[in-house]
């Protein structure tokens, strides 16, 4: 026999054996499916819940009880953003490479370095309680319905979803919103990154430099003192992605046992981020303080050492299964490793461990769950103090006129005395922190006699007038609070600060405004710009003469934005900083002039011309730019083939809340598309993208509706 004929019979045989073995696992899932299918039908049973959705679409839920209400938000959800939902619970299980390919294999490692499953499992029925994992069930109980419903659309091997699945999702998701994921790529960098701090006697404290965040939020607070008709009013306006797992969802939640809710939530999330009651509300912003360690490990072999002796590294192994084709996939392993510290990343350039804020919380949905059932201030404050959410800024208003500002921050007690913002040295176990400050703690305002009071990712030591503003000095260096602005911050305090009574109408101007401020990085970079000599070089001359006109706004008409914009984000990323610049401004000129005139044959195209809101086969303008008040954030730094930037993050969810003169309750809202996520053959896939880009809104009618469907009922 030929040596080709013979490995190509084993080839043949190996293949045929795979199909075998493919066969018998499709023909066991078909038998677990049907069993799943009958069991997600039978549970859906036990719950009492109607949906109504109302004319753009977007649920209003009303259960008999809190987890029957949970029930139907999971299931309109599924019915809106199915796919987002099975990927965000898929990846909170490390599994996610199975069907999105080896690009998320690094993903699954790290679910599986940070021990995110085993977390949840341990502590799911010693730290949530009874009413908590009631809730987080319920909602899993109206995925599976719409996964049982549904069986082509769903990764039927993960079925089915649990409480854990929930709450492993906010296990995984909270640490990346103040920047962990940015010190786990920073260690997997070619050299390390920063210095190690030896102490105060070696290394003095450093300020924390302003970051590059790609978006933000803003939240105002108007007390009944100084708005201009005695309401109380509190402006939600958090900036996130248009799509994907952190892209905001609308609902109205409310259970005959009290919950009542209405407002915005991410795919997996069973009750209300933020958003209002008949009686109090809140606005979350993004905040960075220092919540994260980096410790640089003396190793010798798999053992590292710690005051003195030798220890040996915890040694696990990831197993990542990686999808190849259809139901075929391969899993390959990874080592991983832990210390006293925490998890071990072992590179070239050194052994790292990490320690973070939150990595022995699961109570995050239970916080979440008492600030939706709270009444009041104090109770909404009792609920805050549960501190399990490590990081967020927290605007809050009521019925009462109280308004507040948390600066929210689950912080560690740290040894003073070294930099916390360098890499710290691995072998001191004193700095191995187990212990957390209270979170009244952290800057808190409450009803401050302003009157007024705004978050726009800014140091939270500047959030209202002068006098009303807290001192800075009184909080540890350990802390890492912030000390940067954003221009909306400067641009939102500025106009705010020029105002006696603050009216509807004015507040709302000043949400969607659409300058640059002077102290701005893109102020400074226009004057750097300007005072540049160009006279050896006539397209250079020429862009800086219409830079010179520009008036630093970004309405749809403005003939200077776009160039001033596309300047701007090529040397500040997104706008939060200018040091240094990321390109040299003469040749980013350059470069901005140059895709100009190739798509428009000019300069000086109307803003609305480039900048576009894109929904399906909606193509219209929209106003506003990178972290302005009416921030929209393109998805390129780049002109497109159509000349255009398309809209892909900034405002999204935009909620007005009014506690009127009267007693009476007013809410306005308004979100970037619609509230069917993905079905483009919907009628609300693209029905509130006109209103959006108008700065128009919808009317929230709180009233109780009758009819609507009830899950896995018949039609």
């Amino acid at each position: 026999m030929k040596l080709s004929k013979f490995w190509g019979r084993i080839v043949m045989a190996v293949t045929l054996l795979v199909i075998a073995a493919t066969l018998v696992n499709m023909g066991l899932q078909y038998r677990s499916l049907q069993a799943f299918t009958r069991q997600a039908f039978a549970v859906a049973e036990t719950y009492s819940v109607r949906i109504v959705r109302d004319e753009f679409g977007v649920p209003q839920i009303y259960g008999v009880t809190d987890p029957d209400t949970a029930f139907g938000l999971g299931y309109a959800q599924a019915e809106d953003d199915w796919a987002t939902l099975q990927t965000t619970l898929v990846a909170a299980r490390g599994r996610l490479a199975r069907y999105a390919g080896q690009d998320a294999a690094p993903t699954d490692y790290i679910v599986q370095l940070l021990r995110i499953r085993e977390l949840v499992e341990a502590r799911y029925e010693s730290d949530l309680s009874p009413a908590t994992r009631a809730l987080v069930e319920a909602y899993a109980d109206g995925l599976n319905l719409y996964a049982a419903e549904n069986p082509r659309h769903t990764w039927s091997a993960e079925l089915p979803v649990r409480g854990q699945d929930i709450v492993a999702g906010f296990v995984l998701r909270t640490p990346f919103m103040y920047g962990l994921d940015g010190d786990l790529a920073e260690l997997f960098e070619d050299a390390r990154q920063r210095t190690v701090s030896m102490g105060s006697s070696e290394t003095a404290f450093q300020l924390i430099e302003a970051e590059r965040l790609p978006f933000g939020s803003n939240a105002f607070a108007i007390a009944p003192s100084r708005s201009a008709d005695g309401a109380t009013r509190l402006l939600i306006n958090s900036h996130q992605p248009f799509e994907g797992p952190v892209a905001w969802y609308e609902a109205r939640l409310h259970s005959e046992a009290g919950w009542d809710m209405a407002g915005a939530t991410f795919p997996g999330a069973p009750l209300i981020l933020h958003g209002f009651s008949p009686d109090l509300g809140w606005a979350h912003t993004v905040n960075k303080p220092d919540l994260s360690d980096i410790y640089v490990l003396e190793t010798e072999g798999d053992r590292y050492r710690l005051d003195g002796e030798w220890l040996d590294l915890e040694h696990g192994t990831a197993r990542l299964t990686i999808g190849i084709f259809g139901p075929i996939s391969w899993t390959v392993t990874r080592d991983m490793w832990w210390s006293r510290h925490g998890p071990v990343v072992r590179t070239d350039h050194g052994d790292y461990a990490i320690r973070y804020s939150g990595m022995d919380q699961v109570g995050q949905v239970e916080q979440w769950y008492a600030m939706n059932r709270a009444t009041d201030f104090d109770s909404w404050m009792t609920a805050m103090e549960i501190n399990a959410i490590s990081s967020l800024n927290a605007v809050y208003a009521d019925r009462a006129g109280h308004i507040a500002y948390v600066y929210n921050a689950r912080m560690p007690v740290r040894e003073a005395g070294y930099d916390w913002l360098q890499y710290l040295p691995g072998d001191r176990s004193e700095l191995i922190w187990d212990e957390y400050l209270p979170l009244t703690a952290m800057p808190i305002y409450t009803d401050p006699d302003s009157g007024w009071l705004l978050s726009a990712n800014q140091t939270p030591f500047d959030a209202s007038e002068q006098a009303d503003n807290i001192d800075a000095v009184g909080y540890s260096p350990t802390f890492g609070i912030q000390p940067r602005y954003s221009n909306r911050a400067w641009r939102g305090l500025d106009l705010l600060r020029a105002e006696g009574a603050i009216s509807r109408e004015r507040l709302l101007e000043i949400k969607f405004d659409k300058v640059y401020a002077p102290q701005s990085p893109v102020a400074r970079l226009v004057d750097e710009l300007l005072a540049a000599d160009f006279s050896a070089d006539q397209d250079l001359a020429r862009a800086q003469g219409m830079l010179a006109r520009w008036d630093l706004s970004t309405d749809t008409a403005n003939r200077e934005a776009a160039l001033g914009v596309l300047v701007a984000v090529r040397c500040i990323g997104n706008l939060h900083t200018d040091d240094p610049w990321l390109m040299d401004p003469a040749e980013a000129l350059r470069e901005a002039a140059a895709d100009l005139m190739a798509h428009h044959g000019r300069l000086d195209p109307e803003w609305g011309e480039v900048n576009r809101l894109v929904r399906g086969e909606l193509n219209i303008p929209i106003g506003g730019g990178p972290d302005a008040l009416r921030a929209i954030y393109a998805g390129s730094h780049d002109l497109d083939a159509n000349g255009q930037l398309t809209a892909a993050a900034g405002d999204t969810s935009i909620m007005l809340v009014e506690w009127l003169a009267d007693g009476s309750l007013d809410a306005s809202a308004i979100i970037q598309y619609g509230a069917a996520t993905l079905n483009e053959s919907s009628p609300h896939y693209a029905d509130q993208a006109p209103l959006f880009a108008a700065e128009q809104w919808r009317t929230l009618d709180l009233s109780i509706r009758e009819g609507g469907y009830r899950p896995g009922a018949p039609d």
